[in-house]
Formats: C-alpha cells, structure tokens, sequence
C-alpha cells in the first residue's frame, strides 16, 4: 500500500509540483478543497503538507484538529510571525517555500509516522 499524503494548497502550480514530485516517489497524494474534506481525508493519511497562506480556511486554527499526524507547513519566508504561530498551534516542521521546494521529494518520500500514533485526533504521550 502506497503512502497517503494530504496537501492543502490554493495554487495550482503548486499543486501541481507535490503532485509530480509524490508520483516520483511513489506516494499518493490528494488535495482537499475545504477542512471539513481535510479532516476526512486526514484519517488516513500519513503526511499533512499545509500552504500557510491558504485562503479558504485558516490552517492554524486546525491543526488542533490534526493532532498526532505529522503537520509540515510553508509559508513566505517574510511571513516570520506566521512560522511562529504554525509551530506554536502543534505544527512539526514549518518551512519557508524555498526550502519547502527543494527538500520536497525527501519530504515525501520520509516516512513520518513512525514517531505518531495513528489517525487523526490521537495524542502523544
């Protein structure tokens, strides 16, 4: 079974880059529109790559919500106060887009879970 990777990301582009670089490494990626798909599609995924600037729902604000499954965002990396606020509501890594970029395919291709207990919602000891 194949890798499940959830990416929030407004911008086509970029959308389109996780998706060639997750099929380069073998993963399964899917890109849901609003939280409440973000929350379903959650439940089994092993990675959550997060756009910080998303518009159509504040990504700080859920990760609450994604507790116990591995939060990677990317933000302008003008956007310091934003990276602090990402670490500070329980996300794991939060990159500028530059870094993001260039460490995707290692990213990807990392299996994350293994320092996670499993499925949204779970927490860590």
């Amino acid at each position: 079974m194949s890798r499940r990777v959830v990416a929030v990301v407004d911008d086509m582009f970029f959308a389109s880059k996780i998706r060639a670089v997750a099929e380069a490494v073998g993963v399964d990626v899917s890109f849901p529109r609003t939280k409440e798909a973000l929350i379903e599609k959650a439940r089994e995924a092993q990675l959550i790559l997060v756009d910080l600037h998303n518009q159509r729902f504040d990504p700080i604000d859920v990760a609450q919500e994604l507790r116990g499954i591995p939060l990677v965002g990317f933000f302008s990396h003008v956007e310091t106060e934003l990276q602090r606020k990402a670490l500070a509501a329980g996300f794991d890594q939060v990159l500028p887009r530059s870094v993001f970029v260039r460490d995707l395919p290692k990213i990807l291709a990392t299996d994350h879970t293994d320092d996670y207990p499993t499925g949204a919602g779970a927490t860590t000891s």
